[in-house]
């Protein structure tokens, strides 16, 4: 039985928790937060019996084997190499980073504390996405030169202070909800030969809307990320024998539709609860194989994709008053 901690106890916490509780192999026995009493509150929802009123209790203790990392970004370097250190296993939420001096400096950290770490980037354990992938894997859709993707939902109303909108904690669309659209990308084409981006930015200084152009030697890929409107949520992937689209909200897709000349065939694909339970799954077999690194969703992958991130950032100008 895998021991889980969860650190954080927000919105997205809840949510891992629950599938959590709908995967065989592991179990939720600590929570950690800043507030001994909220961390109380949220264990005993999800019956752990031991809660920590801070991280670094939860991180020194013998209560648990693996923890999920499940604050906002800008915790996630500090908490996870203090949990890494403490000779913890982490699932930290995406991105796992802010940018690539962090991602580079817990994956040192997990290497040499030889420790598992891994990216919670739970759509690449979808199991439409990955059904979706085999096929364009294997060709039958022909050779790819075209990919859609966006995220998109209003939030220009949220309290400024809050994660989305406040650029001390790395606010804006990019790399909380940009990070999907891009990931998608990169797990159908690999890594482009150019980038393209603009942006809009909001009173508060974060970044609002993202449109991206990346460019393959072969293909595009249009991708976009806002907070000033709701999208349809759905992408398309098409080639020379024809397309797929993932169907809204693709990130968390249970479908796909694939079209290849006047014939049309949707296909229906279960997952775990909200979808956390697939990369739960990813987490348990790795750690049963002794694995420090996913197969799957590697080290490199993670590298790869703040890398994205970084080149967007750095053409479009979003910085972070925290950074240098």
């Amino acid at each position: 039985m895998v021991r889980w901690g969860i650190v954080g106890a927000g919105k997205i916490a809840h949510t891992f928790s629950k599938d959590l509780e709908l995967v065989s192999g592991g179990k939720l026995m600590a929570v950690g937060s800043r507030s001994l009493d909220k961390a109380q509150e949220f264990a005993d929802v999800y019956r752990a019996p031991h809660a920590f009123g801070s991280y670094g209790e939860l991180f020194e203790s013998d209560t648990v084997d693996v923890v999920y990392i499940a604050t906002p970004h800008t915790g996630h370097v500090s908490l996870t190499i203090q949990a890494l250190k403490a000779g913890k296993h982490v699932l930290c939420e995406k991105p796992m980073g802010v940018n690539k001096d962090e991602v580079e400096r817990m994956i040192q950290t997990a290497k040499e504390n030889k420790v598992f770490l891994m990216e919670a980037l739970w759509s690449r354990f979808n199991p439409t996405i990955t059904a979706v992938k085999n096929l364009i894997d294997s060709g039958e859709i022909g050779e790819v030169g075209h990919l859609y993707s966006d995220f998109a939902f209003y939030a220009l109303d949220r309290e400024e202070d809050g994660r989305l909108l406040n650029p001390d904690l790395a606010g804006g669309s990019l790399l909380d909800i940009g990070i999907y659209p891009i990931f998608l990308s990169y797990l159908f084409l690999g890594m482009p030969s150019d980038i393209m981006a603009k942006v809009h930015f909001h009173e508060t200084g974060v970044e609002k809307q993202c449109s991206m152009i990346f460019d393959y030697p072969n293909a595009q890929a249009l991708l976009y990320s806002g907070l000033t409107s709701n999208t349809d949520m759905r992408s398309e992937i098409s080639g020379s024998a024809g397309s797929i689209f993932i169907n809204p909200r693709w990130h968390e897709a249970t479908s796909y539709t694939l079209v290849k000349g006047n014939e049309s065939t949707t296909v229906e694909l279960s997952k775990i609860g909200k979808g956390y339970g697939h990369e739960i799954e990813e987490v348990h077999q790795c750690l049963a194989a002794g694995k420090l690194e996913s197969d799957l969703w590697s080290h490199q992958n993670s590298l790869d994709l703040i890398y994205l991130m970084d080149s967007i950032r750095s053409k479009t100008g979003i910085k972070f008053p925290f950074e240098q």
